[in-house]
C-alpha cells in the first residue's frame, strides 16, 4: 500500500528543500517527523507538513499508523520561476528571480517490502 501527498508552488527553491529532504529519505515517518521538528530550516516545516498529510492519507485509506510506514519516495521538483524587478540607481532594474518548487511525499507500509 502506497500514501502521496504532493504541494504545488511552493515559495521556496528546490534546492532549499533538497537540504532537509536527502536527511529523512527512507527513515520511517515517525523518525522523520521527529527530526524534522528539531531542524532550523524553514524548509523543514514544510517538509513536515506533507509528511503529516502522507501518514493522515494512509491512516484514512488502509488505517495505517506513523510507526508502520516508511518515506519511500520524496522528491522536490522546481517550479515556475517569477521575474521580478530591484530598482537601482539612475534609473536602471535589475532582474530578481523568485524560484518555487513542487513537493512529493509517499510513504509505504515497511512490512509490505
Amino acid at each position: 500500500m502506497e500514501a502521496k501527498a504532493r504541494q504545488t508552488d511552493i515559495t521556496m527553491p528546490a534546492r532549499k528543500l533538497r537540504r532537509v529532504i536527502n536527511l529523512v529519505r527512507g527513515k520511517s515517518a515517525a523518525d522523520a517527523l521527529s527530526m524534522l521538528k528539531f531542524m532550523p530550516y524553514f524548509a523543514a516545516r514544510v517538509v513536515e507538513k506533507n509528511i503529516t498529510a502522507a501518514v493522515a492519507n494512509a491512516t484514512e485509506k488502509f488505517g495505517a499508523t506513523a510507526e508502520a510506514l516508511k518515506v519511500s519516495e520524496i522528491y522536490a521538483d522546481e517550479s515556475r520561476t517569477l521575474k521580478r524587478g530591484k530598482p537601482r540607481a539612475q534609473g536602471r532594474m535589475y532582474a530578481r528571480v523568485k524560484r518555487t518548487s513542487h513537493l512529493t511525499v509517499k510513504v509505504t507500509n515497511e512490512e509490505s517490502k
